[in-house]
């Protein structure tokens, strides 16, 4: 091998090498350390709140759990999904099958960055896309209510993908495609809250907005329904231009949200009525800001 060729090969492995490092790098999972968060005592009451409009139960509980029994948040619901199929973790305090060894910076970790407590990414079947727009301060209140919660120590089913999703360390370059705290829509004073509850905890557009081939939110086309993610059948568009909710007032939405109640006397239906459950727990003001903000959106066409 002449000289002036292995020049060439040792350029070429260290450039190599250099960009080995970036992806490295650029991939690794951010997380906020503890002297960071705010000096703020988490208040269980206020989590409560917030616990019914992020739908906890919905994905925690244990699958057909009525009453008292959808507060032990042992997981194992599964998410099927052209990615692989996802199972819903334990979340309650136990400190062995659940979270309860967790720290509030883990949780806020968890919640804002996808990051899990030894460092790896979790998959976005986790809405935390849409969670990282929460204030620290409500996710420190939802961290109290749910150490509070019964325990329970059922086991976490492993995901079930296979390559190259299986890669968690891959998730980092998503994640700078589509983890974005930012407000989705600008909105004027009067429509914050609503803004707040319905893209931040409510995490409506992890299922009413279209999604890219890789799995991230369209937010070009937010709240404009389209395929359902977890299988078959669509999810409605919920801007002005829906086909249903282009009819309907401020006060019909705030009523559907509270008692499941269209309009036009049908009542919900399908994984709805798990989130008017949810929603029916808000106040009247909550409800009617979710109604505001949707009523202001822009329109978005239905997806073809």
């Amino acid at each position: 091998m002449t000289g002036p060729t292995r020049r060439i090969l040792a350029g070429l492995v260290a450039l190599g090498a250099i960009g080995a490092g970036m992806a490295w790098f650029l991939s690794a999972p951010d997380r906020i350390e503890a002297a960071a968060l705010p000096d703020h005592a988490g208040d269980p009451e206020r989590g409560a709140v917030l616990f019914a409009i992020g739908g906890c139960v919905s994905c925690h509980a244990p699958e057909g759990a009525e009453g008292a029994e959808k507060l032990v948040l042992s997981g194992g619901r599964p998410f099927e999904t052209e990615f692989g199929t996802f199972y819903a973790p334990n979340i309650s305090p136990d400190p062995g099958a659940g979270i309860g060894r967790w720290q509030a910076a883990d949780f806020v970790n968890a919640m804002t960055f996808g990051t899990s407590p030894d460092g790896r990414h979790y998959y976005p079947a986790f809405p935390y896309t849409s969670y990282a727009r929460m204030r620290v301060e409500d996710l420190l209140d939802l961290w109290a209510y749910l150490r509070i919660l019964p325990a329970s120590d059922r086991a976490n089913r492993p995901h079930e993908v296979g390559f190259p999703f299986s890669v968690r360390r891959a998730i980092g370059f998503w994640k700078r495609l589509y983890l974005d705290p930012s407000p989705v829509v600008a909105v004027g004073t009067a429509l914050e809250r609503g803004r707040y509850l319905v893209e931040g905890p409510g995490h409506c557009g992890e299922c009413h907005t279209p999604r890219s081939p890789i799995g991230g939110p369209d937010l070009s086309r937010w709240l404009g329904g389209g395929p359902n993610p977890d299988g078959p059948g669509t999810i409605p568009n919920l801007t002005p231009a829906g086909e249903t909710i282009s009819g309907w007032s401020e006060a019909d939405i705030a009523e559907y949200l509270k008692s499941g109640f269209t309009p036009d006397y049908d009542t919900v239906g399908g994984s709805m009525t798990e989130v008017v459950e949810n929603t029916s727990q808000l106040s009247d003001d909550d409800r009617r800001a979710i109604a505001r903000y949707l009523k202001a959106l822009p329109e978005v066409g239905a997806v073809r």
